[in-house]
């Protein structure tokens, strides 16, 4: 799949098979996270990669109900911010270059024919705290997102194309 044609495509998935991703397709997500700029090459992020059910379960407890794809999902990432790399003017920049990492690792999946859903959890402190405490992270590590990777239950549906030029603006508003 070229690169336009996974951008174009790409769903949320949040129904998965009961069937494991091999490493050698987490490492190249991973390494598809890994890729993408961070302000000032600060690469301000750190990866915790959850195939434990068990685990998975609790991050699902921590999240709520919004993250129930975690509960049949063959693995999640918990993407974190790490402050102790971050820019040291504006260290909030760790949202952005988590922002990229998890679209790269998405994009990476589909173009395996992995699926995946987007689960939210900074900046809402309560999720932070509760993914903060269940690792058990050191005070830099600023939990991010989550996202679920597995392979679709279900045949994916040909998406529809958007693009919409009432958004568009040249040269001025």
């Amino acid at each position: 799949m070229n690169t336009l044609e996974t951008i174009f495509t790409r769903k949320s998935v949040r129904q998965f098979k009961n069937q494991k991703v091999d490493e050698k397709n987490i490492k190249t997500i991973l390494k598809a996270g890994m890729s993408g700029p961070t302000c000032v090459n600060s690469k301000d992020w750190s990866f915790i990669v959850v195939d434990d059910p068990e685990v998975l379960h609790k991050m699902y407890q921590a999240n709520g109900v919004p993250a129930k794809p975690l509960l049949e999902c063959a693995f999640a990432i918990l993407i974190c911010g790490d402050y102790s790399k971050a820019f040291k003017f504006s260290k909030d920049y760790f949202a952005v270059d988590g922002s990229i990492a998890g679209q790269n690792m998405i994009l990476a999946a589909w173009s395996l024919g992995i699926g995946s859903v987007w689960l939210g959890t900074w900046p809402q402190m309560d999720r932070v705290f509760a993914q903060s405490k269940l690792f058990d992270l050191p005070n830099d590590q600023i939990p991010h997102s989550i996202i679920a990777f597995g392979y679709p239950l279900d045949e994916i549906k040909e998406k529809e194309e958007y693009y919409d030029e009432a958004v568009v603006h040249y040269n001025k508003w």
